[in-house]
């Protein structure tokens, strides 16, 4: 394309430029939506299979977890698999994430169909939650629940 350096062509260029810069910042963020849902996606399914490893290899070292069933947090790798490892025995959960959105504050709102059954198979509860996640270092740093 042959440029006229006029101007208005050096306008046309300008503009050109600033749409171009938006486009690439755009695309950064869009990146990094699919790896934040890349990374929930994981562990969500890392816990329906009960793979604990996997689980935690998308969380923090010093994650906050809360338990839910129980109240409070448990912080950190090893208090997590204690208390799912324990939580498993009692109950048997099933989280489905089917909303993402990032909220203005940063943190990532994870609406979540949620099944748990006890352990003869009854249904316990079957509704939709909200996970609430903060990252840090592109690993799931804490998490809160929250109603629809």
């Amino acid at each position: 394309m042959k440029l006229i350096y006029s101007n208005k062509g050096k306008n046309f260029v300008q503009w050109h430029h600033v749409i171009i810069v938006l486009t690439t910042h755009q695309t950064k963020n869009n990146l990094m939506e699919t790896q934040h849902q890349d990374l929930i996606k994981k562990a969500y399914a890392a816990f329906n299979a009960r793979d604990i490893d996997t689980a935690l290899s998308t969380m923090h070292p010093d994650v906050q977890w809360p338990k839910a069933f129980e109240g409070g947090y448990v912080s950190g790798h090893k208090e997590i698999r204690k208390y799912w490892t324990r939580q498993w025995t009692e109950i048997n959960p099933n989280v489905e994430p089917v909303g993402f959105h990032e909220r203005q504050n940063g943190t990532l709102e994870i609406t979540v169909h949620q099944t748990v059954k006890d352990l003869q198979g009854n249904l316990m509860f079957d509704g939709t939650v909200k996970h609430i996640y903060t990252l840090q270092d592109s690993l799931l740093r804490k998490m809160d629940i929250e109603p629809v």
